[in-house]
Parts: C-alpha cells; structure tokens; sequence
C-alpha cells in the first residue's frame, strides 16, 4: 500500500511525498481493509487524496527570508507543474519530475529538452484546444446561436465542426513545429464532409475531419477565414464590421481600440436598417464621440465582408455587390480577406508579439503588467532568429523571467 500511494501521491501532489504525508491516506487504507480488502482500502485511500489541498490547489510557498515586494526564483518542483499546466493542461509526469528533484530542470539545455519533448506529446493538443478557446473566443461559439430563419443550414454539428477545424488546425501548427505566421497565411485547413459542404468545397467525404490543401479560388485559408472566428465576430442576424475589426485589433495586433464613451446609442437605434452597412457605419462615424473608436475598427473589420454571419463566402447581399475595402490603423489600404492578411504580414512582429502575449498569460494564469514587457520583447527578438517558430516562443517563455519568477507579497 505504502508503495502504490507514494507513487500516487508523488504524481499528484507534483513533489517528492514524505512520511507525514503518507500518514492520512494510510489511516483511510486501514479502514477500507477492514470493511473490503485491500482493493477497497486503496480506493479508500484514493479518495483521500484526490480531495486534499495539496492536490487541488497549486501552492507555490513563499521562502521564509524573502520580504513583501522581492522578486524571488519559483521552485525547480514549481517550475515543473507550471511548465506541465501550460502545456499539457494537466499534472507534470515522471520524467519532468526526475528533472525538478535532480535539481537540473532550470537549466537552459535541459528546459528546453523537456520543452520539445511536451510538446510532441498526445497531450499537448490541450495546449491547442485549451489556448484557442481563451486566445480566439472559441468558447463563445456554444452560446453563439445564428437566426436559423436566416440561416437554416446552422446546427449544432456545424457548430462543433467550426470549433474542430481549428482547434486541429493549431493542433499541428503546434506538432508541425512550423512558424506561427503560418496561423494567418496557410494554404491548408481541417475538413469533414459537413463543413466541406458549407465552404462550398467538393470532394471530402465522410464525417471524419482531414487536412485538405486549398485552392485560392476556395477562399480558405488561415484563423480570419475559418467559420469558428467569423461566427463569433458577428450578430445572429447579420456581419459586424465593428466586432470583427475590434477582435482583430485586439488578438491580432494587440492594439484594442480605446473603450466607447458613455451613454452611446446602438447602431440600430439612430440609423435606419435599410441602409447598406457601410453607408450605416460612415453615417455612425459622423458623431465624433463615436468616429475615436470606429475610425479604427470598421475598416479593418470590412475587409471581412466577403463572409457572412455563419463564414460562407458571398460575392453580394440583398442584390447589392458586397464592399471589401478595407484598412489597418497604419494607413495601408486594401481589398478583402487576402490584402488583409498581406497587411497583417507586412509587420510580422506585431501578430508574433500579440500571440505571446496571449500565450505568456495563458502560462502565467494572470495578466501582464509593464514590468513583464522587456520579457516578452525578448521572447520575439529570439523567436525572429528561427523564423517564429512555435517551439522557439514556448521555450522563450518557459525561460523567461515572469514564468520562473514570483514576487512576494
């Protein structure tokens, strides 16, 4: 018993388990022996230590000398289940953990091999599952309902399919170790037979997600053309310019725009619905209390235009030929989905930036302060010199002072 439950424990409590530790499940053991043999006391003891604090929170302990205010080095034990948390979303194992007792996990040779070995591993796909739904906003898509008068041909097996195609879509980015551009600019995406159908793309059959290479003239491609991102960019009845303009500035380019003033009336509320949506939203910027903000986000939000509320392509709406001009807050012009993502990748930094940024707060579990920026410069400067791979981004974060550090409180 004593040596199933230190095994247990070691992995569950993520440190080596010493004998007070063993003593409480141990009494629960000799409980469930008396009342159903051993099985029945491991279970018991089990139970113990599934509700204990020591595995249900993750508790890194301040050093006893350190004052309120000192930065301080988190743990090689520590660093261990931060490091399994943000990659795997799940407890650190054997090998991790040999790395933090040996006392060698904080070296940069042995990191970054612990790093590459995570991430080929089956359970890294929760980094892609995990990280897109907080990154994209795809957890919104199971309260996103579209007008099904509108649009019929929207159920919840599409629903499922748009979240699929890119959760597999980072997937291999992220397997693939290929270069985070590659998030806006490829040329390949995820596809069973149901989703297939509604991009308008022949010949994939069967419920089964595969990777199909693209033709330009499918108008598929990377995340701002993917039916996850534009569903949850959009109203149920119609596109948004302004949410999908806000949401690129925000988780493309880090640049949100300022919050809107007070007490400013919706778009529906002062011009009237007939109007096409860019004539309503040239009319909305006309109010300079609203133009501050709009100036910003309708125009890169038009670019998208070409993609309804559910991400069909369309080349017009209600008899009217669709207007994709669009344009980034640095004055570049340009028309549709593709002059976006040639927009976007003229300043790679900037997106390599904003994706670091996201990924940094994911590991971290909080937000970022002033004090974390020079970290992050830093992580893309090196990232640069392997052309942005996604490997080269983990490791720089996993090495990075904000992940192996703690201040005192």
């Amino acid at each position: 018993a004593e040596t199933i439950l230190s095994r247990l424990m070691r992995l569950a409590y993520r440190r080596p388990v010493t004998e007070e530790d063993l003593a409480r499940p141990l009494e629960f053991y000799r409980q469930g022996v008396e009342e159903g043999g051993h099985e029945a006391g491991i279970e018991l003891a089990l139970s113990a230590i599934l509700v204990s604090p020591q595995f249900l929170f993750r508790i890194e302990r301040e050093p006893r000398e350190i004052d309120s205010g000192e930065a301080y080095e988190i743990s090689e034990l520590e660093l261990a289940s931060r490091l399994a948390f943000f990659l795997w979303s799940s407890l650190p194992d054997d090998a991790l953990l040999r790395a933090a007792e040996a006392g060698t996990l904080r070296d940069s040779a042995v990191l970054e091999s612990q790093v590459s070995r995570m991430l080929r591993d089956p359970r890294a796909e929760n980094l892609a599952t995990n990280f897109a739904g907080q990154w994209l906003h795809l957890r919104n898509l199971q309260n996103t309902t579209p007008n099904l008068r509108l649009f019929p041909d929207f159920d919840d097996n599409l629903r499922v399919s748009f979240q699929r195609e890119t959760e597999l879509f980072i997937k291999s980015v992220i397997e693939e170790d290929r270069s985070v551009l590659d998030l806006i600019t490829a040329d390949y995406t995820y596809l069973n037979e149901r989703l297939a159908r509604h991009y308008g793309i022949p010949e994939v059959r069967g419920s089964r997600f595969r990777r199909v290479e693209l033709d330009p003239a499918t108008n598929r491609g990377g995340l701002l053309r993917q039916g996850s991102v534009l569903t949850v960019t959009s109203y149920a009845t119609r596109t948004s310019p302004v949410t999908r303009g806000n949401w690129i500035l925000e988780n493309i380019l880090g640049t949100p725009p300022p919050p809107p003033p007070a007490d400013v009336p919706s778009l529906d509320t002062v011009i009237l619905e007939k109007l096409p949506m860019r004539e309503r939203l040239e009319m909305h910027r006309a109010d300079p209390a609203c133009a501050s903000c709009h100036n910003l986000m309708d125009p890169v939000g038009f670019a998208l235009e070409n993609f309804d509320a559910v991400g069909r392509w369309r080349d017009s709406e209600d008899g009217m030929m669709v207007q994709a001009q669009g344009g980034l807050p640095d004055g570049q012009t340009f028309e549709g989905a593709h002059g976006l993502e040639a927009g976007l990748m003229k300043r790679p930094d900037l997106f390599v930036s904003t994706l670091t940024e996201k990924l940094l707060i994911f590991a971290l579990g909080r937000g970022l302060d002033y004090y974390d920026a020079p970290a992050m410069r830093q992580i893309v400067r090196d990232a640069e010199q392997h052309d942005y791979r996604f490997s080269a981004i983990v490791s720089g974060i996993a090495q990075s002072v904000p992940f192996q550090m703690r201040t005192a409180l």
